[in-house]
């Protein structure tokens, strides 16, 4: 059986409660969950100008979230300078369960109003109107295809909408702001109650090692008297100041230049050949990001050890593939590459193999669930779930129906539509496990599914098909915490928090519902009314971010399909079995051989976007572990853990106050 840090067992075991010396507490107390709404709010403006206006950096968007961490600090230094003072103690003397709860309800919400969701979302639905003008083909090919209540139609709303200076017409949107709304929150709801069901079994039974929790488990600590207070530990606080000094400094140089930075990458090694084997190795960076080595220290060994060490595998067989005759390409053009060996189908196949491998590990406990939510004792025997498994499946089944109804009434047929929802909840599940056992929710998706689905020919697709797979690309492109994933993750990272300071889980799942669609709600105001004022065109982000670019990719490739249609490829289906085989066996020889040094996350890891920045750091981290538990035992590790957590703790504080400096004094630059 595979074995976690500290020797335990994590294979599926019957389903049981965990036992806990300490009582559970609500920890959602009014003055909590007002708390949590307010600072919703404000990141929900905050997160508009600097990550949408600016694009000054990332504060809701991100894996981490910079945002809700910053909020958890900020509260956690004002209960711990209240302590002893009766009148600021009573307003801010905040328990640890307390804190934790408010972190765990904006780190669900917060994430909407980002550059990636809400920000993408909806010029996603109206940039078609936009273009028209200038590609005529488009408007003569699909424009009719396109549902009237996408979006407003009316010229001189979809010109504002681009353009700016104008007032929302708010009677033009209503409808098209319910269907797309809806659709965000059903996606939303339904990838959560996939993790609902799940997070039993990866919390008790395997018991995960849910790296990113141990950041803000790892920041609030508790007084005799049970008030939250900043960690006392030495290794916590020398890690928190070498990051703000890193950054700080490398901030300041770019203030002023003539102070030298620091260079942490990314710093060009090998630049992108073109022709010859030296192709393979693509443009390969150094990058010493300290927040990335420490979260690399925190995973297991095997795993980091894994990405590295697949990543360079990967190079070899491109370099020999190349060297055989193949045509030369490079590792980051893995987007629709059905070369030999099909890297990004070996990722997409990975990613499946995976999904189906952790709901095997969990048929005990699905089983288990089921059986209990269609029984007289749901209600009693899952009285300690967060949400009873019945309301859980028929919440499920609500949101399933309405997303691929959704579809249908876009004009996609039923079995392009029920695949289509189903692919997409496999990502987001696949991506929720993924933060759990590893921590790596910053990876982007190997392949896009419209990439996948478009393998097996578009002309097998009817004209209604291939616009409601690309008018929900706004849902699966890229990933990396940028894409609507990263919600369920997130849930799922606050049960595991809420699991860990015995606070109840129920009364918590209800905040974060709560605080989800206040997000969504105040988060379509105020994105829409930005875009009406200053034009979609006048944001940074949608320059200086894929934003623009990936919304006008995402059109063509509607009329690219209509207009060019393509058979199956078999190389492409070829590259996702040889990904599925081989992430199994890893797993398979994980499962049975403590000794098995690979795991099939770091091959999945190989495959994804980024590991030409990432390889360092994950080999830095790596080292560093080994070298910790060699020569200083278990002991050591889990004294430097506060290291670590503290470097992450830094780069989260120096991702929200500087962006907010540039956004403030600087306009963004």
């Amino acid at each position: 059986m595979p074995r976690g840090e500290d020797g335990s067992e994590v294979a599926g075991r019957a389903p049981h409660l965990p036992h806990h010396s300490q009582p559970l507490d609500r920890g959602v107390t009014p003055r909590a969950l007002l708390a949590s709404f307010v600072f919703l709010a404000l990141l929900t403006v905050a997160g508009f100008y600097v990550e949408i206006f600016y694009y000054s950096g990332e504060i809701n968007a991100g894996v981490p979230a910079a945002g809700p961490f910053a909020v958890l600090f900020l509260l956690t230094t004002l209960a711990t300078a209240a302590a002893g003072q009766p009148l600021l103690g009573r307003a801010l003397g905040f328990s640890r369960r307390e804190l934790l709860s408010v972190f765990a309800i904006v780190l669900a919400g917060a994430p909407l109003v980002s550059y990636g969701i809400l920000a993408y979302m909806l010029p996603h639905a109206i940039y078609v109107h936009y273009a028209a003008a200038v590609h005529k083909e488009w408007a003569e090919t699909f424009l009719g295809l396109i549902p009237s209540w996408f979006s407003p139609t009316q010229p001189e709303a979809v010109e504002a909408f681009f353009q700016g200076g104008s007032q929302v017409p708010w009677h033009l949107w209503y409808l098209p702001l319910a269907a797309w709304c809806s659709f965000l929150l059903a996606l939303a709801v339904a990838s959560c109650c996939l993790t609902i069901l799940l997070q039993r079994q990866w919390i008790t039974h395997e018991r995960l090692s849910f790296p990113l929790a141990q950041i803000p488990l790892e920041l609030v600590a508790e007084t005799p008297s049970r008030r939250a207070r900043l960690p006392i530990s030495r290794m916590f606080w020398t890690g928190l100041l070498v990051s703000l000094a890193l950054h700080g400094w490398n901030n300041l140089s770019s203030i002023f230049p003539t102070l030298p930075s620091i260079p942490l990458g990314p710093v060009p090694l090998i630049t992108q050949q073109t022709t010859g084997p030296m192709a393979a190795f693509g443009e390969m960076d150094l990058v010493l990001w300290p927040w990335l080595i420490a979260i690399a220290y925190l995973i297991p060994k095997e795993l980091s050890f894994s990405c590295w060490f697949f990543w360079f595998l990967r190079i070899a067989l491109a370099f020999i593939a190349i060297a055989a005759g193949a045509p030369p390409r490079s590792p980051e053009g893995w987007l629709g590459d059905t070369t030999f060996p099909a890297f990004a189908y070996q990722g997409f196949g990975a990613i499946l193999a995976l999904c189906l491998w952790a709901l095997w590990r969990a048929r005990r406990h699905l089983r288990y669930a089921l059986r209990i939510a269609f029984s007289d004792r749901s209600g009693r025997a899952d009285a300690a779930e967060p949400l009873p498994y019945r309301w859980v499946v028929v919440i499920l089944l609500l949101s399933y129906g309405w997303l691929v109804y959704f579809c249908l009434m876009v004009g996609a047929r039923l079995i392009v539509g029920s695949l289509l929802i189903a692919l997409i909840l496999a990502y987001y599940l696949m991506w929720s496990w993924l933060r759990a056992e590893t921590g790596l929710g910053l990876l982007l998706f190997p392949l896009f599914i419209e990439d996948m689905t478009f393998t097996v020919g578009t002309a097998i697709f009817r004209p209604q098909d291939i616009v409601a797979i690309m008018s929900v690309r706004w849902t699966y492109f890229p990933g990396s915490g940028s894409t609507l994933q990263v919600v369920s993750g997130n849930v799922l990272e606050g049960l595991k928090i809420a699991d860990s300071a015995r606070v109840h889980t129920r009364p918590l799942l209800y905040a974060m519902a709560g605080g989800l669609v206040l997000s969504l709600v105040l988060g379509a105001y105020v994105t829409l009314t930005g875009f009406y004022q200053h034009g979609f065109h006048g944001m940074r982000a949608a320059h200086s971010s894929w934003l623009s670019s990936q919304i006008n990719w995402g059109a063509g490739a509607i009329f690219a399909g209509l207009t060019n249609p393509t058979k199956l490829d078999p190389r492409a289906l070829f590259g996702v079995a040889a990904g599925a085989t081989i992430a199994l066996t890893l797993g398979a020889m994980r499962l049975h051989f403590w000794w098995w040094p690979f795991h099939p996350v770091g091959f999945l890891a190989a495959h994804s976007w980024g590991m030409h920045w990432f390889y360092m750091p994950f080999f830095a981290g790596w080292l560093a572990k080994t070298l910790a538990t060699r020569y200083g035992g278990l002991r050591l590790y889990r004294q430097t853990v506060p290291l670590a957590v503290g470097l992450v703790a830094g780069d989260l504080i120096n991702g929200v106050v500087w962006p907010l400096y540039r956004a403030a004094v600087r306009g963004g630059a």
